[in-house]
């Protein structure tokens, strides 16, 4: 019977081929190959997003959790009205996507904020590299008078224990009598650990080569072909040198004189840490004073600026394609 059966549908599988007229339709194949050759030429240049920050293997939920409620916490800023997300919003990829931020003076700073998304990864904290890791980046804007405006640590830490829920929390995080300045930065930067996004990008140097586009691996090439590479590497396409603004020819507004401001040194004027483009066309404006709103004008002023290069408004759009495929897959939908 089974034999039979068997024979029943070889049959039918023939007078079905015979009726299409002895033809099979196969579907065509891609051609990758461009795909494959820039994928190539570019993979020792990248690394993928590594799953966890740095210490963040070390991380408990419950610290976790405590650093969570202190960064939405308005407590932390004198006026009782600013959070850390205030300025660094999670559902805007970690940025506010103003030119730069008011403090709880209502008064702009001088420097673009920049997103908190990967932030650990990054080889310094702040434009001009003042803080080292992201415990020593949490504790700057509730004491910096523009911003959160705490008058001092020890305001802080009366603040927080005012707050009757703190107590068990820091308790399971760190143990008894726990609430200080020193705790309060380090679950704030527990939490910012978690934030870590992953992306086509990522899929694309993982040997996807239909996770991008032909147009956005073109703007991947051009990427290449016009040296931007020569700052935007590694993991986070940047965040690991300092790089002056404006190395060929000078930026627009030469008022903020980047890491000079920290060390005081001569060569370091007009140095800033080269930003990640991670995440990048979400958290414009652009430069360290959001002074370009256009990310294909970005670009194009980079090249210049930056590389002698001329960018065409055609390649530069090509350019912004491939590095929107760097978008966490989080903010897929917004």
């Amino acid at each position: 019977m089974k034999k039979f059966a068997l024979l029943i549908l070889i049959l039918s599988s023939i007078v079905m081929i015979v009726q299409c007229g002895g033809k099979t339709e196969v579907p065509e194949q891609e051609d990758l190959t461009f795909q494959q050759d820039v994928l190539d030429k570019v993979k020792p240049m990248f690394a993928v997003v590594p799953d966890k920050m740095p210490g963040g293997e070390n991380d408990t939920k419950a610290l976790i959790d405590l650093g969570e409620k202190l960064y939405f916490e308005t407590a932390l800023s004198n006026t009782n009205d600013m959070s850390c997300n205030t300025c660094h919003d999670i559902a805007l990829a970690g940025v506010d996507n103003k030119p730069t931020s008011e403090g709880t003076n209502g008064i702009p700073g001088p420097r673009n904020s920049p997103t908190v998304f990967n932030a650990g990864f990054h080889f310094v904290q702040f434009w001009d590299g003042r803080a080292a890791d992201l415990n020593e980046q949490a504790g700057g804007p509730i004491l910096n008078p523009a911003e959160m405006a705490i008058p001092d640590s020890a305001t802080a830490v009366a603040k927080i224990k005012a707050i009757p829920e703190y107590e068990a929390m820091f308790t399971e995080a760190f143990g008894e009598n726990a609430i200080d300045f020193e705790n309060i930065t380090e679950a704030i930067a527990a939490f910012e650990r978690t934030l870590v996004t992953h992306d086509r990008f990522d899929d694309f140097l993982k040997g996807d080569l239909k996770a991008l586009s032909k147009t956005e691996v073109e703007g991947l090439d051009l990427f290449l072909g016009k040296a931007c590479i020569t700052c935007h590497t590694g993991s986070m396409l940047g965040a690991n040198m300092y790089q002056k603004n404006g190395l060929v020819k000078p930026y627009k507004d030469l008022t903020d004189e980047g890491r000079f401001e920290v060390t005081g040194l001569e060569q370091d004027k007009f140095l800033f840490k080269v930003p990640s483009l991670r995440n990048i066309t979400l958290t414009g404006p652009y430069f360290h004073d959001g002074g370009v709103a256009s990310l294909d004008e970005t670009v194009i002023m980079m090249g210049d600026m930056q590389l002698m290069q001329q960018i065409s408004a055609e390649e530069a759009a090509k350019i912004s394609s491939f590095l929107a495929t760097m978008n966490g897959k989080q903010f897929a939908t917004k």
